[in-house]
Order: structure tokens, then C-alpha cells, then sequence
């Protein structure tokens, strides 16, 4: 899950790796590494499609499911090119580039793909709205855009231009009342900027859905699509737990993803759908004991205290962040005698002090489940996975693949034998001044072709993508 330019991953930059299949440089958006941070100029010579921009052009539907700002780091990469992930509306938009760059808001409401995807759920009112404007939830806030323009209210203007059945939501109560059978395009704005966490939200008709119910609705939507659909669902408050060293909510964040992924499962017929579980990087929570019994509560503290301060410490602890914690006077670690390490806001304690934790760098798992799943196996870069899903549902690159007669080939041992020194990158061949284009990557056709020659060539029906900070779902 490293970036270009940085061995431990940023959100955007492995969030372009994932969905678009290109290494990126840190911070930036569906841009390969040719483009560096901030670089608006350089952002328009290297532009990189994602699968949403594949999925649309085979006639598929395409969805996103968030519980964070529609425009943050990671669903943002399946839909705009940015030498910023900060450049959500235009007033994050240095001055001088503003006339060239499109912001983050304007590229899903006005180009494509995003003006094209058919469910947008998720979070960020503010970067919608003009600064005038009033939020309808929280009136003693504004919109933030410079520019004057309600993007809502643009957003739905195109789609009436277009004749297409679309509705607007941003509460619950509203969510609930959508009748999949006559939307084809759902956008649900339920926060000002973030949803709430799982343990605080609002279940009322005034409050938000929660993940699994907007997944359910999503595919309710898509699946009426015979070509099949693709959607991505995010629980993307995962990450901003663990930036907290909030491992209680981090881990009922994950329960509410686990929820969704169980709600699509459900709904898809699983010989035709491919689900995949990943995560765009890790963390620095770390899972520790020594002799603890089994059964020993996960939130708890082990059942000896340290032997050097003699003070209890959490089962859960974070390497560095908000955590860290000192006596004043004796400048011993704080004694958590007496505290819930089971409450809501129980803070983990820390080894080194920063106010906002880091990303881990070590590799993430990837489970998939499906048609085409054996593909996903062994130790593959990160950028490997879209291609693979491509390859499943005959999309992109692989648009042909259905087409053509069944292969004969062995399975390879290590996906790393079908190695190539073109890249994983179909999309740009002329990235050849980074560090990763000149290492052999692996042959996604080659690798997957060998894998699947008892399967035959068809399309997977349905693709799903699971993270444990993002969710991806497919369907063809």
C-alpha cells in the first residue's frame, strides 16, 4: 500500500491504486505519479480512468456508498483527477488555479464519470452549497463554495436535462421514502460534512441511514441494471477512529461495515457476484499480551500489569497519536486505574505524541469470494485489484475477455511468475521516470487467465469490493 513518493500510504494515493490500478503520488487523486502535489498544471497531462469509468462505458450502473464526505480522499478517486484531495470545493482552490483545476464537487456533478453514476450516498453537504446558504441540518453553518453555485440543485437540473428519474435526499426520513423502482439516480447528502459514528447516530427520520441500509437501497437501484452494476461502499470512519485512538468506535465502525457487506450478500446471487474485502492501508493499532486468556475482553486491560511501572494496560494500543499521555510532575505514563477502556470514548493509550495518528505501513488483507476470487491470492501490490475485477467482469482492459474462446493454461504457484515489465498500468505507458514503473509488475492477464482456465469466459454478473476501511461492490 505504498505510494509513490512514500513508503507509508496516504488515503487518496492508495485509493487511485486501488480503483484506478496506478501507483500515485502522496495526497493527489486519480492522477498517475507523473503529477505531484499541488501541481494543477501537470494534473491535466496525467489523468488516469478508474473503474467507474470502465463499468459505465460496458452500459453498467455505478454507485457509491460512504459514511464520510462524498468528496474525501478515497470515493473521490472513482470519479476526479486532483492534484489536491483537499480541493473538495473552490474555496480549498488556490486563486490562480481555479480558472484551469476543477474542484472535487464540480468533477462529480459535471464530468465524467461522475455525472454518470447512479447512487452518490454519503456525507459533505458543505462543499455542495454556495456560501450564502444555509445548511439544512445545522443552521448555524454554511456552504463554502466561492463560486455562488448550488451544486444540489445543478446536480438535479442535469439529470432533468437528461430525462433521467433522479431524486435528492438528505435525512432519513426522506432516504426512506426513496422508491427504488422509480429512481434511477440517488443522491443522499445526510451531513454537513462527516455521518456520525456508528455508536452516535441519530436513527431517527431527522438522522442518517446507516451503511447497511443504504447498501441495500443502492442495490436495490443498480440491480435493476441487466447489464450489471458496480458499487463502492466505504466505511471510511473506520480510519478516523483509529486516528483517534478511539479503538472502541474503530471496531464498531468495522461490526457496521461487516453489517453492509452481510446486507449485499444477501441480496446477490453469489455465483455471479464477486465480492472483495480490503482496505486502502492500515493503521498503528497494535494487539498485545503476554499469557492473556482467550475470552479476555478485546477493549479490556491484560491481566498483568507492565512489570517495569507496575500500571494496568489495554489489550489495544496505538503506536503513536492523542493517546500518549504523561504524569506532569513525575513523567510516568498515565495510570488508567479507575477508567472504562469499554466506553465509547475511552481514548488507547499511545507510544509516541501526535494529535492525529498515523497510517500503518504494512500489507493489508485482501479476501474475495466468487467468480474469478482465486485470482486474489498470494502477496500482490495493491494496484493489482482493479485489473482482477476488470479481468472478472470483462470491463476495461479486459472488455474482450467474454468473448473470446476458453483458455488453456496451468495455474500458476505465485502470481508473481506471470510478471511483465510493462506495469500493472494499461492506462499510461509513458510514467516510466518512477521507481515503481521500472520494477516488473505483475501480468494481470496473464496471471488471471492462467487461474481461471476451468471457469470459462463469462462476465461476472455482480462485483462487490469489501474493505475494512472501504467497500467495493460489482455487478455485471
Amino acid at each position: 500500500t505504498y505510494n509513490n513518493d512514500a513508503q507509508i500510504g496516504d488515503s487518496s494515493a492508495c485509493a487511485t491504486a486501488l480503483l484506478c490500478g496506478v501507483k500515485a503520488n502522496t495526497e493527489t487523486l486519480g492522477l498517475d505519479a507523473g503529477a505531484r502535489f499541488e501541481d494543477c498544471r501537470a494534473s491535466h497531462m496525467h489523468r488516469v480512468t478508474s473503474i467507474f469509468d470502465w463499468a459505465q462505458k460496458e452500459g453498467k450502473s455505478t454507485g457509491i456508498v460512504t459514511n464520510t464526505r462524498i468528496t474525501h480522499g478515497t470515493p473521490a478517486a472513482l470519479y476526479s483527477h486532483s492534484a489536491s484531495r483537499y480541493w473538495e470545493d473552490d474555496s480549498k482552490v488556490p486563486p490562480g488555479a481555479r480558472k484551469t483545476c476543477k474542484d472535487i464537487v464540480r468533477q462529480l456533478v459535471e464530468d465524467e464519470p461522475g455525472r454518470n453514476i447512479n447512487v452518490i450516498l454519503g456525507g459533505g453537504r458543505r462543499h455542495f452549497l454556495p456560501k450564502v446558504a444555509r445548511d439544512p441540518e445545522v443552521e448555524t453553518e454554511e456552504g463554502r463554495r466561492l463560486d455562488g453555485r448550488n451544486l444540489i440543485d445543478d446536480w438535479l437540473r442535469d439529470k432533468k436535462k437528461r430525462n433521467i428519474r433522479s431524486q435528492y435526499v438528505w435525512n432519513k426520513g426522506q432516504f426512506d421514502g426513496v422508491d427504488p423502482a422509480n429512481v434511477d439516480h440517488l443522491l443522499g447528502l445526510f451531513s454537513y460534512s462527516h455521518l456520525d459514528f456508528e455508536v452516535d447516530r441519530d436513527n431517527s427520520a431527522n438522522g442518517d441511514p446507516s451503511l447497511a441500509n443504504m447498501t441495500r437501497k443502492a442495490i436495490e437501484i443498480l440491480q435493476k441494471n441487466p447489464h450489471g452494476f458496480f458499487l463502492f461502499i466505504e466505511g471510511g470512519r473506520i480510519d478516523h477512529a483509529h486516528h483517534y485512538n478511539n479503538a472502541r468506535r474503530a471496531l464498531e465502525e468495522t461490526l457496521a461495515m461487516e453489517t453492509a457487506l452481510q446486507a449485499s450478500m444477501t441480496m446477490l446471487d453469489p455465483s455471479n457476484t464477486l465480492f472483495v474485502v480490503t482496505s486502502d492501508h492500515s493503521h498503528v493499532m497494535t494487539l498485545g499480551g503476554f499469557g492473556t486468556k482467550r475470552g479476555n475482553p478485546i477493549l479490556g486491560t491484560d491481566v498483568k500489569p507492565s512489570d517495569v511501572d507496575q500500571m494496568p494496560y489495554t489489550t489495544l494500543l496505538y503506536g503513536n497519536g492523542p493517546g500518549f499521555g504523561r504524569h506532569p510532575v513525575s513523567g510516568k505514563r498515565d495510570n488508567m486505574t479507575g477508567t472504562d477502556p469499554l466506553d465509547k470514548n475511552y481514548v488507547q493509550q499511545a507510544a509516541v505524541p501526535r494529535q492525529w495518528a498515523t497510517h500503518g505501513g504494512e500489507d493489508v488483507p485482501v479476501y474475495a469470494q466468487g467468480p474469478m476470487a482465486h485470482a486474489f491470492r498470494g502477496v500482490i501490490d495493491q494496484t493489482f485489484i482493479p485489473h482482477a475485477i476488470a479481468y472478472s467482469a470483462c470491463v476495461g482492459a479486459q472488455r474482450d475477455r467474454c468473448n473470446e474462446p476458453q483458455k488453456d493454461a496451468a495455474c500458476p504457484s505465485d502470481p508473481a511468475a506471470a510478471a511483465s515489465s510493462s506495469g500493472v498500468a494499461a492506462d499510461r505507458k509513458d510514467n516510466v521516470s518512477t521507481p515503481h514503473a521500472q520494477r516488473p509488475a505483475l501480468n494481470v492477464e496473464a496471471a488471471a487467465a492462467a487461474a481461471s482456465a476451468s471457469v470459462g469466459a463469462t462476465a461476472t454478473v455482480a462485483l462487490v469490493l469489501v474493505a475494512l476501511a472501504s467497500t467495493l461492490v460489482t455487478s455485471s
